[in-house]
Formats: structure tokens, sequence, C-alpha cells
């Protein structure tokens, strides 16, 4: 139907005939001249409808978004009327015949980045017209494309593993499926492969990959979607450092493939302590050129109980924050950035304006200065960097809590103040906590999940100070986003009923969820490890989104519905009973 795409004519078509197809994206009526706008997935190019043209009349009756065929000859445009904003704006298609495939009713939305979320995913089909949309999903196939390639280059395999599987205990709700044939069970969806990739390498595949479809019940966010794609990678006789070299050359490749990007050829690595202790995040943005410094030994003999409390408590921390240049901040921004932090924990925000830094304690402006002497002063000062015009920001208390509080307000001040730095910076996080205490249920938790692998290899030296214990297990941060996540994997059945048992998971319920798992651990298994990438999150980054739905193609709203097809919708009470269940 088309000889060539709208978005490649260009200048050596000049004088050549042309036949397109595509949809109205603009008409305009100059005096008998009309201009449209022609657009399909390559691009826009302009068509000139010319008074004493047999298509005149046909051009006249068009509006927005037909869907229209067009044929003519390609024009170079006068010089002065160039527009260097359009990879076709060199020439123009001096139409000759405009025939319609198929009107469009009035349009529900304008197509513009001015749409609402709600009416953008009711009319996604349209909204993916544009050319923003369009370069976000192509932007996200290159990507499949350089993944799939890199991986078959290092002799990885691509596999699948099942979508309908057995019920987790850990993480997130399962979405259920009913079983007919088996009444009163249930298949889950997969939060993730981890168990079947685990026994691939039991099965010496010995290098495996998949582009994997994952679901979660969970409560959603501008990063989260109840189905979720992930690149999931597993290696048997590996460490931590071969299967991060291994990820680290599959990013490269990737974002050197699809935008052209060049990362660093080693990527820093932090401990998780350390990342926390300087940036307040596990997932810090090195782009950021702010840090945390704690200055407990500073304070510690001052008799304002707000820092020296903390400072003599080896649970907790008197962090400081500098930010140059803040000193030009309002006491009303200073009593915004105090609401924010409290809202992620904080009790107060104590600062300091450094005016003269030259001048010792007169050259600060601050209602804690008059609890600190000369010694407290010089201390903070040479810890901190501060110099004249400077703001410091101490956050004091329990050392998780105030890493966590004053880490989300660096980011914030970072960003309010245009911190933030060009470009891709990555880095691994390593040496997770194997535990995170839940006060609520009185137990531990997994960091990352049940199979993660201790430091220690004795079972023993685990149990007996499980509060204490590293876990291998790392994470990939870019752009202060964490982008992939894994771990080396236990492979002794006594270490996994060791982790199981301080997680309160007894044997008969290890039996009954995971017996197939730790059958398979008797039968010589391998050590292995792998990680996981998150797809959507990585598109998005690629394609400058704040929200992963804007590189989903068809994804669900905040509330984990579908506005496109009504879904979840009730369905009839016969189909119900089938299952052996009943509607409420």
């Amino acid at each position: 139907m088309r000889t060539h795409l709208c978005g490649e004519i260009n200048e050596q078509l000049a004088d050549q005939s042309v036949v397109l197809c595509g949809w109205v994206g603009r008409r305009r009526d100059l005096g008998g001249l009309i201009f449209i706008g022609l657009r399909d997935h390559a691009g826009t190019v302009q068509i000139v409808v010319e008074p004493d043209s047999p298509a005149f009349g046909d051009a006249e009756s068009l509006r927005q978004e037909y869907c229209v065929r067009i044929s003519g000859t390609v024009r170079m445009r006068p010089e002065s009327q160039w527009n260097e904003s359009m990879a076709t704006g060199k020439i123009e298609i001096v139409a000759d015949r405009v025939e319609l495939l198929n009107a469009s009713a009035p349009m529900p939305l304008m197509m513009t980045d001015e749409d609402g979320e709600e009416i953008r995913l009711k009319y996604r089909y349209l909204d993916l017209r544009r050319p923003r949309m369009q370069n976000n999903l192509r932007t996200r196939a290159r990507m499949y494309r350089a993944i799939r390639n890199s991986l078959d280059r290092m002799g990885f395999t691509e596999l699948e593993t099942p979508i309908l599987t057995k019920a987790t205990p850990e993480g997130a709700r399962d979405y259920l499926v009913p079983s007919r044939v088996h009444a009163g069970q249930y298949f889950a969806l997969p939060q993730s492969p981890q168990l079947f990739k685990q026994l691939l390498m039991m099965s010496g595949m010995d290098r495996y990959y998949q582009i994997a479809r994952c679901f979660r019940d969970e409560d959603l966010r501008a990063d989260r979607q109840p189905e979720f794609t992930q690149l999931d990678i597993e290696m048997a006789f590996v460490d931590e450092q071969g299967v991060q070299d291994c990820a680290e050359s599959l990013i490269r490749e990737v974002f050197r493939e699809t935008l052209d990007v060049k990362l660093p050829e080693s990527f820093p690595r932090i401990t998780w302590h350390d990342a926390m202790d300087r940036y307040g995040s596990d997932k810090p943005d090195l782009r950021i050129p702010m840090k945390l410094v704690s200055v407990d030994e500073h304070v510690a003999h001052i008799e304002f109980r707000v820092f020296s409390g903390p400072a003599n408590d080896d649970d907790s921390r008197v962090a400081v924050l500098r930010v140059p240049g803040g000193a030009e901040l309002s006491r009303k921004q200073i009593d915004e950035y105090t609401k924010y932090v409290g809202r992620h924990g904080a009790r107060g925000l104590a600062w300091i304006k450094v005016n003269d830094s030259e001048a010792g304690l007169e050259g600060l402006q601050s209602p804690v200065t008059k609890f600190l002497d000369d010694k407290a002063w010089q201390g903070i000062a040479t810890a901190s960097g501060a110099e004249s015009g400077d703001i410091l920001f101490f956050g004091s208390g329990d050392w998780f809590t105030v890493s966590n509080f004053m880490g989300q307000l660096l980011v914030k001040v970072g960003r309010d103040r245009g911190l933030v730095g060009e470009g891709w910076m990555p880095l691994w996080v390593n040496q997770f906590p194997m535990f995170e205490w839940d006060e609520d249920r009185g137990r531990f938790m997994a960091m990352h999940h049940p199979f993660t692998a201790p430091v220690v290899a004795d079972y023993e030296a685990l149990l007996a100070n499980p509060g204490k214990a590293l876990s291998k297990g790392y994470d990939m941060v870019l752009n202060g986003a964490e982008i992939g996540g894994g771990s080396i994997r236990v492979h002794k059945p006594e270490m996994q009923q060791a982790v199981f048992q301080l997680l309160g998971i007894d044997e008969e319920e290890a039996e009954l969820k995971f017996g197939f798992l730790l059958e398979a651990l008797k039968y010589g298994c391998p050590p292995h490890g792998g990680i996981a990438f998150g797809l959507d999150r990585i598109a998005a980054l690629m394609s400058g989104e704040d929200s992963i739905r804007d590189v989903i193609a068809f994804p669900k709203t905040t509330t984990a519905q579908c506005l496109l097809t009504s879904a979840p919708s009730p369905i009839p009470d016969e189909q119900v009973a089938e299952l052996h269940i009943r509607n409420l």
C-alpha cells in the first residue's frame, strides 16, 4: 500500500513519486493551500495539497486522526522554510491523490502530555500513537534485542519456567488461580522464577536466562505494577565477583547498543553499611555531590542531649549534611525541609548557616550554636568541609532512622537546588545484612529472600549470631534506582534448613512449601548464583520517564485496574461454580 515511511522521506528523494500511509496529525487550510502533517511510526512529513490538485476536494474533508493513503511528489522546501526540528523538515510532498482509509470519531483526548493519566490509559491505543510513547516502546524493544544478543554471546541458554506454580510464603501476596480439576486447590502466579532457576543449575544447564513475566499482589507506586517484566539470570560454579562481572558486561553492552552510551569499564562497589552511612540509602545517586558525615566524636562531650545522647550510643548517630551555598535558604524553606524529614521518621531538623567560616562560632547563625563550644564546632567544620555560604543540616537518633531521613533529605535538596549531575552513574551495593528484625511479627525476615547464602560458611555460626550476619547479596544501582538484585544462593541442605529456622519456618512447613528444593539440594547441587534486572525500570530510565507505566504498552493503574478493558471484572456464577468457589 505504501512505498516509503513518513519519517524516511528526505532530500535524496526529491522529484520522486512516493505513496505514504498514516494518520492526519494536523490540517491547516491557508488561503486555498491545504497543509497536512501526515504521521506514522517512523515520523511526520508535511503534505501540500494545491488548489488545482485532483486531491483537493478529498483533502478538504480530512480531520484529525483520519487514517489516509496519500501519493505525490517529493519537493524541496525553500531554504527559508526548512524545519530543523523535523527529520523531514527540508522537504514536502505535493499530493496528487488523497484516499480516505478510515475516518475517525472526534478524539476523546488531546494526545499531548496535558492529558490526564486516566483518560490516557482508557484510550491507550490512541495514546500510543504519540511519538513519545512510540519511542519509549521502541527503546524497550532495542533493549530486549541487545540483552539477547549479549547473553547469547556469553553462552547463556534462554529457557522458560512455569507461570502456574506453587504459592510462596515470603514477600508480597501471590495472585492465586483456582484449579477447576483439583477442587479447593490453587496455583499461584510467580513472583519470580527463583526456585526454578536454581533447579536448572542443579540440572547442569550452567547458564540460564529468561525475560520473565512476574506477578505481585501489592500496593502500587510509580515504579510498581502488579505484573512486571524482569531479566532473570542464573549461573553455576560462580562467586559474587563472577556474577557481577557478567552483569556489568551485559549492562554496558545493552546501554551501548540501545542508547549509544558508554558506561564505565568497572562499576564502583560499596557495602550496604557504608552506603547507608554516607548516603542514607542502599541505592545512592552518585550524581548528587553530597554525602552524610557522622560527627559523633565531636559532639559527644557537649551538654546538648539531642546531640550528645545519640553520639554516646553505639546504635545511634549524629549525621551532618552540608549543602553548598545553602545559607541563602529562607526560614520558610528550612521549615518545609523539617516537615519533609518528619514524614520519614525525624523528630526535628537542626541547622547551622555558615555566614563566615573564618569567624568561628561568631560566624554562625542557628538556634543550636549556643550549645556548641569551639572544639565541637571545629570538629564539625573540619569533618563536613563547611565553607562560608553553606548550611549544615543535622539529624540525630537511631542509626538507621537518621540515615534514612537524612538520605531522603540529601536527594530532595540535591534535586531542589539543581545539584544532580548529568550522565549515568552505576555502582554495586554489596554485603547486605542477612536478616532484618520485624518488630510486629517478632522474628527475623530475609533482607533479600530465604535462598540467599550468608557470608559465613558454617550454619552453626549463622545460628549463633544471626543479627550480625552478612549475606552474599548484591544490588546494581543506577542514578539512584535499584535496577537489579541478586545473590549467591544456599546450595547445601543444612544451611537452607538453618535459614528457614531463623525465619520461623519449621521443618514441617519447610517440607510442605519447599520440599522439592530441599530434596534437590541433596543430589550434588553446585555453588550457584544470579541476578534479576527490572526491565520496566531500566526502560523508564533509558526513556527519561518517571513512571514505568509510560514504558509499558498496556499498564495497570495505581489501583491495579486496566481501564482499557475494565479488568478485573465480575464473572458469571456458573463459571465461578466450575472453580469450586463462589461469588461474595
